[in-house]
């Protein structure tokens, strides 16, 4: 959701700069926002500002947190009144329309780009240029239930490959158990991804892709598996359908469950008989060899902070994302670093023998860091078109209107928009 105004834009082209914050003394201070985050890392943050404080009394770093559905709001009004923080933390689509609207800017001459993985990078990097300091990531495998696998004649041993596997062993499991196999993520603003993850374009040279023979054949295959019962019906075209998946997976009515490693730890606190039968693989990486699961979130600086403070916001930013600071709070939030060093831990790299499907699940994860990426629709209008992309595909695989017809007409309204 983008928010700006016209005297916003007004302020922006007439370059109007302001200090970050009263100067005390002048010690520069140099704000720095984070979403969602308190109070349960209020610990970890006020640590280590004070620990960057003392070591830099030159500067004072002030940490606030904001709800993740004000910050927008809040980092607009700042940019707009010439005060903004030093560093804001976005996801990757928010600093996708961030950078296309001019209010952040590149920091290729001040972030370590050495320090992260290349996957990481590649999500804030726009038009040639890094806009952010990555930090902390996520990426997806799959949880199986084996004994399923095994009732179904299926070598719990060998998961799925590929996604055509993975609509295959559904299709098999439902026929020979009567359970669903998985629930893949078709709603708005998730459609597109799986297109992507896919290796099928969803715009291409600035106009919409997605009615071509490959993605009907796509669309097609999984009206198949719909049909034949292979795929959980419920809730499967909305938004987010991981609190339906997340049950059917704990009730024994689905055998796949593709999600975080730290899904799993529901599986175990609320399932422990299906979690003694869960394996964990890792993911797919389909024909693009980019891991499913990508959410990256990452700190960002206005277009319009003072420039002579660059130089103390790249140090800080550095620091904040480091790789002891990121082991550090992965450790606590059980999320994925996306500092190298960090993913390189024994923490996520070397598993017990007898380590349960959470510990499995974190060290999968962490061995396909470089190539997990942040998908999504990195349009003008992204939610209402993938509404209307999503809307198509569930008439098509739900058999309410013909694949290629229900595309074209998507395809239609996308032109008329993009």
């Amino acid at each position: 959701m983008k928010l700006k105004t016209l005297s916003l834009s007004l302020l922006i082209a007439a370059g109007l700069s302001a200090p970050l914050a009263a100067h005390a003394a002048d010690k520069p201070v140099l704000e720095v926002w984070t979403m969602s985050l308190s109070p349960k890392f209020d610990g970890y943050f006020k640590e280590l500002v004070a620990k960057y404080n003392a070591q830099h009394p030159n500067v004072e770093v002030k940490w606030t947190d904001y709800p993740w559905d004000v910050i927008q709001a809040k980092f607009t009004a700042a940019v707009g009144a010439g005060k903004p923080p030093a560093l804001v933390n976005l996801n990757v689509p928010w600093a996708y329309d961030y950078q296309q609207e001019g209010l952040i800017q590149p920091l290729d001459g001040l972030i370590d780009k050495s320090q992260y993985v290349a996957g990481a990078l590649k999500d804030v990097t726009f038009n040639g240029k890094v806009y952010a300091f990555p930090h902390y990531n996520g990426a997806d495998v799959i949880a199986y239930n084996a004994a399923l696998f095994k009732k179904a004649g299926l070598d719990p041993n060998q998961p799925p490959k590929s996604f055509d596997q993975e609509l295959q062993y559904a299709k098999i499991i439902k026929a020979k158990t009567g359970v669903a196999g998985f629930a893949p993520k078709m709603g708005p603003t998730k459609i597109e991804g799986l297109f992507l993850q896919n290796g099928l374009d969803v715009v291409k040279d600035g106009k919409p892709a997605f009615n071509s023979p490959a993605h009907v054949a796509f669309v097609k295959k999984l009206a198949d598996a719909y049909k034949a019962g292979a795929l959980m019906k419920d809730n499967l075209f909305v938004q987010d359908n991981f609190q339906v998946a997340m049950a059917a997976y704990n009730s024994g009515r689905m055998a796949m469950l593709e999600s975080s490693p730290t899904a799993l730890i529901r599986v175990r606190d609320e399932a422990p008989k299906v979690y003694r039968d869960t394996r964990v693989a890792a993911s797919p990486l389909g024909p693009t060899g980019i891991a499913a699961g990508g959410w990256m979130f990452n700190f960002a600086v206005a277009r319009n902070v003072d420039k002579a403070l660059l130089p103390e916001i790249g140090k800080f930013g550095n620091y904040l994302t480091n790789a002891d600071n990121q082991l550090a709070f992965a450790k606590l939030a059980g999320t994925l670093p996306t500092a190298r060093k960090a993913a390189q831990d024994p923490h996520f790299q070397k598993v017990a023998d007898n380590a349960g499907p959470v510990e499995r699940a974190v060290g999968i994860a962490a061995a396909n860091l470089d190539k997990t990426r942040t998908l999504f629709l990195s349009v003008k209008n992204a939610d209402v078109l993938s509404a209307k992309l999503s809307s198509a595909v569930e008439k098509a695989v739900t058999g309410r209107q013909d694949a290629k017809a229900a595309l074209d007409e998507a395809a239609a309204y996308w032109a008329g928009k993009l």
